[in-house]
């Protein structure tokens, strides 16, 4: 790695430590791994949490029903990066039994294991056991089928969805839908639907109302974010034209350990920290993966992330804190549409 790379990730990591955040870009927000956030419906419009230090009792009230996303638990991995990913889920699953109304279920969005070995999902499921949400949904990561193809994933979490684990569900008038992007990955790790996948996909959203409040959630983001790192799904755009009638839509994704969002009309995109480790920002390194830091600074990336939409005035409120910090930053911005 060159000197001036070098340099700038550790300012990114000052940065953080100092803030938490990278602004630039309207309704962009960066953070680094961390351990998940908490979904709240209220109407049909969606706001999220992190998993506060000290429990917020207000939390949930008043929301039609709560969810948390996880993502990139990648259980197994036991490089410098992060050398017990078992114990910083384990961190996860107790804030998620620590908040004051238990959520209605959990979102697992994918890496759920290293090497798609057996070993690995029998000590994910001992680990999410213990969670407070006994419904869970996943969709498949690309490490989730590193040695069969996906088997093993969907003995375990793929009963009755359709291919390679795509699925949908209702919640109480929401209307959700787990994609599968990392089945037929294109060139550079680019995600891909694929087209028997987008006709379901069509078909499931057809006679839908308008109004339905729609939430889709699969692995790498339906947005492209950096395609010389794979970070795009080459098809998301066929995807996302089946949901522009629809008032209210929110896009959740993991893949790339850090927060970044854009809202583009009634599309508002989420991608979520990962349980696991660090990856540099986009651009700040030769290539993504793990990312070392100091063992006294990782509990300062393994950050905590409040982000609440504000649809009067569709502005985006955010506030970082960094596990091992008490310090805390809040931004917003308003405005125009986000960048493709």
């Amino acid at each position: 790695m060159t000197d001036n790379k070098k340099d700038l990730i550790d300012q990114k990591l000052q940065d953080l430590n100092n803030d938490g955040v990278d602004r630039r870009g309207f309704l962009k927000c960066m953070a680094w791994a961390g351990t998940g956030l908490v979904w709240t419906m209220s109407g049909g419009i969606p706001s999220s949490r992190a998993f506060a230090k000290t429990a917020d009792r207000s939390a949930g009230k008043g929301a039609d029903f709560t969810f948390v996303q996880i993502s990139d638990s990648h259980i197994g991995f036991n490089k410098p990066a992060n050398p017990d990913v078992t114990a910083t889920l384990q961190t996860a699953i107790n804030k998620i039994n620590a908040m004051p109304h238990k959520p209605d279920f959990i979102i697992h969005t994918g890496d759920l294991s290293q090497l798609s070995k057996p070993s690995e999902f029998d000590t994910l499921d001992q680990v999410l056991k213990g969670a407070s949400a006994k419904q869970i949904y996943f969709v498949p990561g690309e490490h989730d089928m590193l040695s069969d193809n996906g088997e093993q994933f969907l003995q375990r979490y793929g009963k009755g969805t359709k291919g390679s684990g795509w699925h949908s569900f209702d919640q109480k008038g929401v209307h959700f839908v787990g994609l599968v992007n990392v089945a037929n990955l294109k060139a550079g790790g680019m995600g891909s639907l694929g087209h028997e996948q987008l006709e379901w996909l069509e078909d499931d959203l057809k006679g839908r109302s308008a109004s339905t409040p729609i939430v889709l959630f699969a692995h790498i983001p339906l947005w492209t974010i950096y395609p010389d790192w794979g970070w795009g799904t080459d098809d998301s755009e066929q995807a996302l034209s089946y949901v522009k009638r629809f008032g209210s839509v929110t896009v959740l994704n993991g893949h790339i350990h850090q927060i970044m969002q854009k809202v583009e009309g009634k599309v508002s995109f989420h991608t979520a920290m990962s349980t696991a480790f660090p990856q540099p920002a986009p651009g700040a390194a030769p290539s993504a993966g793990p990312m070392k830091v100091p063992a006294d600074q990782l509990q300062k990336v393994l950050g905590i992330t409040d982000v609440n939409y504000l649809v009067s005035g569709r502005s985006l409120a955010v506030v970082d804190s960094p596990l091992g910090d008490s310090a805390s930053s809040a931004s917003g911005s308003g405005g125009g549409s986000g960048d493709r």
